[in-house]
């Protein structure tokens, strides 16, 4: 229920002047503590005119990126279509010390149809994967991921995990996110495993 400034300035007299326990008034008017308390301290700081509702009024919201960063991230998602939203966002961080996340570059992105889709299929459980691995070291995956350590800076976990196994075949924490990173790590699983050679599968995420 909704009461008018005048209405909330005599409940707040009609408590004070009440014999009974604030509580109880309370209770009899049928009115909430924390709304009570509310209206009083706003009477007392504003008088009369803080017992007016207040109108809502949009508000920015608190993680919104300015129009120039958004731009710029835009943009440098154009320069290098190559990079994934993981690698633009870790990028544009370095370069102009202005932290952006993973999430926010590919919201971006997607707003300005910059995402390559993928063509989804629908499939039972049992069909999930054409050719799923049936042996160790017939697939590898590689994976990038950064964090941020206080006082020293930003570093880069560069990881080969078997695909069967779900092993974690070699990994290297790295202060930068290169191709020369990505292979080096991939040159220590070849070590690890004994193999002479690997075949590498990279699809843009980006399209331009």
């Amino acid at each position: 229920m909704r009461y008018l400034a005048s209405e909330k300035f005599e409940i707040i007299r009609l408590v004070e002047e009440s014999s009974l326990p604030i509580r109880n008034t309370l209770r009899q008017l049928d009115i909430h503590k924390s709304t009570f308390y509310n209206w009083l301290h706003r009477y007392q700081e504003h008088g009369v005119d803080g017992l007016e509702d207040r109108k809502p009024t949009p508000t920015v919201a608190w993680n919104q990126i300015p129009t120039d960063h958004r731009d710029a991230i835009i943009d440098l998602a154009l320069d290098k279509p190559a990079l994934s939203p993981r690698e633009i966002g870790v990028s544009y961080t370095d370069d102009k010390a202005y932290f952006v996340s993973e999430s926010t570059v590919y919201r971006l992105l997607k707003a300005q149809d910059l995402i390559t889709s993928p063509a989804y299929i629908l499939m039972q459980a049992s069909d999930a994967f054409e050719h799923p691995s049936k042996r160790v070291n017939e697939l590898w995956q590689t994976d990038f991921t950064y964090f941020k350590i206080i006082g020293w800076g930003w570093y880069y976990l560069s990881t080969v995990l078997d695909d069967y196994s779900r092993f974690i075949i070699a990994w290297r924490l790295c202060t930068s996110m290169s191709a020369g990173d990505v292979s080096g790590t991939l040159d220590d699983a070849l070590s690890f495993t004994g193999l002479d050679q690997v075949k590498v599968k990279h699809k843009p995420p980006i399209a331009k």
